[in-house]
């Protein structure tokens, strides 16, 4: 198996997540870090700590799911462990993971139970596909009481923590790519999750599998880690991935069924999302309409999936 990790901004995270994976009990693995920091020192200081990861420097600033689909080329191994570099994995996660994927071969997705980096509140028990057709992560912000210790299908996984069959890529791959290329941040784990089971896969958990993950500490403002409401903490750019990508994810893979019976409450929600964006950040309507053409070459992947 290999694991992934692509770094875009240099933070106080990733060694503490190269040490958890060094700790592991399970050791027949590879580690790739796909590096987007643009800082060569930063590179160089990280191979010199850590001799034994392969590490591929981009001169060139790209997307996290164009980072993601280069690591997964890559790599070698039948599992991919997909991982942001401020997650923390407990020293059995991988080897408690993996046993996930033997209780069916048409698992091709295992989350593990996800803490916050205090180690009580919960930050994902599986991902779930919500009435507003949102990502929901089950148990998100509560505290762990024991509640969801039961293992279970589920529909997809975290993308913090996200563990792939490779099979399953390659069988959902749109063109040459696993995540799209055309998402950046959010949502691609649910695209990939709603596209796997349009394809007949699963999703699987396995609660004795636990990590720690510190909230936003990739894409969020340092005051905004560990917070609710993550759209109050982007940067514009990133607010725009969160919006679009949503739709990009329903036009993909929505019925034509389930799209009349959730129309309502879509509505309901993007009446409240656009309410606020019109009140408290009006210059990302103009942002959004000049990116209109995600929306058409999104729709042209749902119809020809080999198109790019």
């Amino acid at each position: 198996m290999v694991s992934i990790i692509v770094i875009y901004s240099i933070k106080d995270y990733l060694c503490a997540c190269l040490d958890s994976i060094q700790e592991q009990t399970y050791s027949e693995f590879e580690v790739i870090i796909v590096d987007n920091s643009g800082e060569r020192n930063f590179s160089q200081s990280i191979i010199e700590r850590y001799p034994e990861i392969k590490l591929y420097s981009q001169e060139k600033n790209i997307s996290y799911c164009e980072a993601l689909n280069l690591g997964i080329e890559q790599s070698k191994g039948d599992f991919i462990l997909c991982l942001n570099d401020d997650v923390i994995l407990d020293k059995g996660f991988i080897e408690e993971a993996l046993q996930g994927f033997s209780i069916d071969s048409k698992i091709g997705m295992v989350n593990g139970k996800i803490l916050r980096s205090d180690r009580k509140t919960l930050d994902s028990t599986g991902l779930f596909l919500s009435i507003w057709r949102t990502a929901k992560e089950r148990g998100y912000g509560l505290k762990d009481k024991g509640q969801f210790e039961k293992e279970e299908y589920i529909f997809g996984v975290n993308g913090a923590v996200a563990f792939y069959r490779r099979e399953m890529l390659e069988d959902i791959k749109i063109g040459e790519d696993y995540f799209d290329s055309d998402f950046h941040f959010f949502y691609e784990d649910l695209d990939i999750a709603w596209r796997a089971k349009r394809a007949g896969w699963k999703g699987y958990y396995i609660p004795s599998a636990v990590a720690y993950h510190v909230r936003g500490g990739t894409a969020r403002k340092n005051y905004g880690i560990d917070k609710p409401y993550a759209r109050t903490f982007l940067s514009d750019e990133l607010h725009l991935d969160l919006i679009k990508n949503r739709y990009l994810t329903i036009i993909k893979n929505e019925t034509c069924l389930d799209f009349l019976l959730h129309l309502p409450f879509m509505v309901l929600y993007d009446f409240v999302m656009w309410g606020y964006i019109l009140l408290f950040k009006p210059n990302l309507m103009k942002i959004f309409l000049l990116n209109l053409y995600y929306l058409k070459k999104s729709l042209k992947k749902r119809f020809s999936p080999s198109i790019n």
